[in-house]
């Protein structure tokens, strides 16, 4: 007889950050992580995340509404049901529960970890198999202070822990957002690239006017310049400029990359598992981006140990990626709530090894930042 799931549990712990996180929206000074615990029948435990930025900064989904809908809507949904088929559980989700793809990346990282942890085995092994071990990592300067910027961006280099960065823009005036960036492009030539993310804080002629002065400051990659709908506005820049877009907000799943590619854009698409409802769902996105031959980056919604795990898990499936990735969320955060932490070095960071996500929650310390 099949392991039933027997109990879900969720709960929010906050966690300090290193610094106050400057972007377009919103300053993070914490990240609010959602902790969901599956059980089943056979005792196994699964652990997933849910992570977004800001409260509802970011997203429609907050940590308090992802808790409430799964306490009340999701969960019930998956207990009692047979714990061992991830396809018959998320096709039960999918009747019965609209949206809250955040919520559901968290339940579908929890069942696969419960499996792999059932039979021996890595998530990466249940979504196919690793083609990597190690992946590159880029570092986000984000302090809103351009010496401070630079500084940081040194240190992360003679660490040999990145050496990518991107810089959070579109919170300031134009001709400020520019400046920044000039400056620490020209104190990073030739030893480490750059990248922007303006979380679509601009308009299509303000981006026509900021993407010219970037592509010209060296610039390597513009990520999500305008408004996410606008998405004949982002290929019209896509087309425009040597300097390839990366689509982020405007690229959930993989029925928003069809639209893309029909629209005739011809940049790159960020994958983070949580916009897409799961690991699965952000591999769909991939293998859809690679059969036309749009490029790939590994996004991240600032998760935590056991979120940013999860994603790796699913791009060490892909050939390549070819922009890398940015899973650096817990390098964020003052502290974790896990007895061993990833290990980033040489510029990027390992795949965990072991069952499952590879990962054990340090229960001393999730009882210590669990919001009451």
């Amino acid at each position: 007889m099949p392991p039933v799931i027997s109990s879900i549990s969720t709960q929010l712990v906050d966690l300090p950050t290193i610094r106050p996180h400057r972007l377009s929206m919103t300053t993070m000074a914490r990240q609010t992580l959602v902790i969901v615990r599956l059980r089943s029948s056979d005792d196994i435990e699964g652990v997933g995340e849910a992570t977004t930025i800001g409260g509802l900064s970011y997203s429609a989904e907050s940590p308090e509404s992802i808790q409430c809908n799964i306490d009340a809507w999701l969960a019930p949904l998956l207990i009692g049901q047979p714990a061992d088929n991830l396809n018959a559980l998320m096709a039960r989700l999918d009747r019965h529960a609209r949206g809250n793809a955040i919520a559901r990346s968290a339940l579908e990282t929890a069942l696969l970890d419960a499996q792999g942890k059932r039979l021996g085995v890595s998530v990466a092994t249940l979504l196919g198999g690793a083609v990597h071990d190690h992946l590159p990592v880029l570092w986000t300067l984000a302090s809103g202070d351009t010496r401070k910027d630079i500084d940081e961006a040194f240190q992360r280099l003679d660490e040999r822990r990145h050496c990518q960065f991107k810089l959070k823009l579109g919170a300031n005036a134009l001709g400020e957002d520019l400046r920044h960036t000039e400056a620490i492009c020209a104190a990073l030539e030739g030893r480490a690239g750059v990248q922007v993310d303006i979380n679509q804080a601009w308009d299509e002629s303000t981006a026509v006017q900021g993407i010219s002065a970037l592509e010209a400051a060296g610039v390597a990659l513009i990520e999500q310049p305008i408004p996410a709908r606008q998405v004949s506005g982002l290929t019209r820049l896509a087309n425009r400029f040597r300097v390839p877009m990366l689509a982020d907000e405007a690229v959930q799943d993989a029925g928003d990359g069809l639209t893309l590619l029909n629209a005739g854009f011809s940049g790159a698409f960020a994958l983070k598992i949580a916009k897409a409802g799961g690991p699965r769902g952000a591999l769909k996105l991939a293998h859809l981006a690679r059969s036309a031959g749009v490029g790939l980056y590994g996004g991240t919604l600032l998760e935590g140990t056991i979120g940013t795990a999860a994603s790796l898990h699913a791009w060490s499936t892909l050939p390549s990626l070819e922009w890398g990735t940015e899973m650096f969320g817990p390098l964020l955060l003052q502290d974790d709530i896990v007895t061993e932490g990833l290990c980033y070095h040489e510029f990027g960071v390992d795949l965990p090894s072991g069952p499952g996500l590879g990962i054990t929650l340090d229960e001393d310390r999730l009882r210590f930042y669990t919001r009451p």
